[in-house]
């Protein structure tokens, strides 16, 4: 199987709202998620990752009716993130018309999760978000939960490593540091975790450029190229206008 490379924008749900943070703070509304998925649709974007930030440090399930809202506006694979502790919940939002479910602080706490969401609803539908901040010293990173409030005392490697083995069949990696910050993505962790992983992978966070789209995947290979931000503001002064370009070097069967 050829795999190729994806632009990817990530949407952030708070309540019925979009918001964007800066390292996973500040939160700034950014729009209606309906009214953003009609603009992507237009612009035929690859994929649609949604994820909402409070369902899990809310400890609520998803906001079922708003995400069959969302799919049956959608012209484009969609992933969803958010609130899933369990395999059944999962298959819920596959049956709304979603391609993907996402699994993070739940898989974190019970790496089993992994396994029965990928039995019940298929390798291809089973991905594992891992949030990750740099420790700043000698490259190391931590993983975090819980809108990077709960610190995890979990090894990164051996974690995604494990996801892999457990029939995860895709793993985002999502950079807290340069969440919102728009300064390149975290280059030196993506490539350390391609060696790593023969899965397909995503990475967001930092994407500030169709350069650093370019780069990303010209270093990386086949990758989901992911961007919240670069995608909904626009200019110096951050003036919301959702977007949607691809580097002019991208192909999409670059492999």
């Amino acid at each position: 199987m050829m795999l190729r490379s994806r632009i990817v924008p990530y949407l952030l749900l708070r309540g019925k709202g979009l918001v964007k943070t800066q390292k996973f703070t500040d939160a700034k509304y950014v729009g209606d998620p309906i009214n953003a998925v009609k603009i992507f649709n237009e612009k035929k974007v690859d994929e649609l990752s949604i994820f909402d930030i409070e369902a899990t440090s809310k400890d609520r399930a998803p906001d079922f009716d708003l995400l069959r809202d969302i799919a049956a506006e959608c012209r484009m694979p969609l992933c969803y993130g958010g609130g899933i502790r369990d395999a059944e919940t999962a298959a819920r939002i596959i049956g709304l018309g979603y391609e993907k479910t996402s699994i993070s602080a739940a898989a974190l706490d019970n790496p089993k999760l992994i396994s029965d969401v990928a039995t019940r609803v298929g390798t291809q539908s089973t991905v594992v978000t891992v949030d990750v901040r740099s420790d700043g010293l000698f490259g190391g990173h931590t993983l975090y939960s819980h809108n990077a409030k709960r610190k995890r005392s979990i090894d990164l490697f051996a974690f995604i490593v494990e996801a892999q083995e457990r029939g995860a069949g895709e793993v985002i990696v999502n950079s807290i540091d340069r969440d919102g910050m728009m300064q390149g993505y975290d280059l030196e962790l993506a490539r350390r975790v391609r060696d790593m992983l023969t899965i397909p992978l995503s990475f967001v966070g930092g994407a500030g450029s169709t350069e650093d789209l370019a780069t990303l995947v010209d270093e990386i290979g086949p990758v989901g190229a992911g961007a919240g931000s670069f995608f909904v503001f626009n200019g110096r002064y951050r003036a919301v206008l959702i977007s949607y370009a691809r580097p002019p070097k991208y192909k999409l069967n670059k492999n």
